[in-house]
């Protein structure tokens, strides 16, 4: 999965505070992701997190 610094992910799960889009801040082997609802930032596992994802909206496409 192709996922860079500056996306945006929808989750298939919300985070506690509702929202369930998530800014990448750092992509590597651990993903450091922002969450868009409450600003909590996390560090969470690449296997983990592309589990989980649902899209991928590149910068260019959030702006349209």
């Amino acid at each position: 999965m192709n996922v860079e610094k500056g996306d945006l992910l929808e989750m298939k799960k919300p985070h506690p505070c509702g929202s369930n889009r998530f800014e990448v801040l750092r992509s590597g082997m651990d993903f450091k992701l922002r969450c868009e609802g409450c600003s909590h930032e996390v560090m969470v596992p690449r296997h983990k997190a592309e589990k989980n994802i649902k899209r991928v909206i590149k910068p260019d496409e959030a702006r349209s």
